[in-house]
């Protein structure tokens, strides 16, 4: 395990104050937020985001367009999806016929995609950070 990683495992086991100082001295100031767990993984999403790049530049294009979530339709073919799930990254890759392929499979959606990630039903845009939770 590298030492990047073991930071983040280290972060599970901050309380509230500790991760609001942490968010203090890399960002400002912290977000509202009364839940160390949501705290923990914003937190552990920005210093992945940093160290990785973050979303492709087509991904926040898209995501910047009128109506908040792009769709899969936005995305161009090439363009990649990337989510944590128990500590294991999925990247997700548009086709050219916009199918996805993960792994070794190709996919005709997200949900599919996050189907297969998770064994349970989910909603894929939402899975995959294209749609905010509560947005329909």
């Amino acid at each position: 395990m590298t030492d990047f990683h073991m930071s983040l495992d280290r972060l599970a086991e901050l309380g509230l104050d500790d991760l609001r100082r942490r968010w203090r001295s890399r960002y400002g100031a912290p977000p509202s937020i009364r839940s160390r767990e949501l705290l923990a993984l914003m937190l552990a999403w920005r210093l992945q985001a940093e160290r990785e790049g973050g979303m492709e530049t087509s991904v926040r294009r898209a995501m910047r367009r009128p109506g908040g979530s792009p769709g899969l339709a936005a995305l161009p073919p090439g363009a990649r999806l990337s989510r944590e799930w128990k500590g294991v990254r999925h990247d997700v890759t548009v086709e050219g016929d916009g199918r996805l392929r993960w792994e070794e499979g190709v996919y005709g959606s997200l949900s599919e995609v996050a189907r297969a990630i998770t064994g349970s039903r989910w909603n894929g845009p939402r899975f995959f950070g294209l749609r905010e939770e509560g947005a329909r």
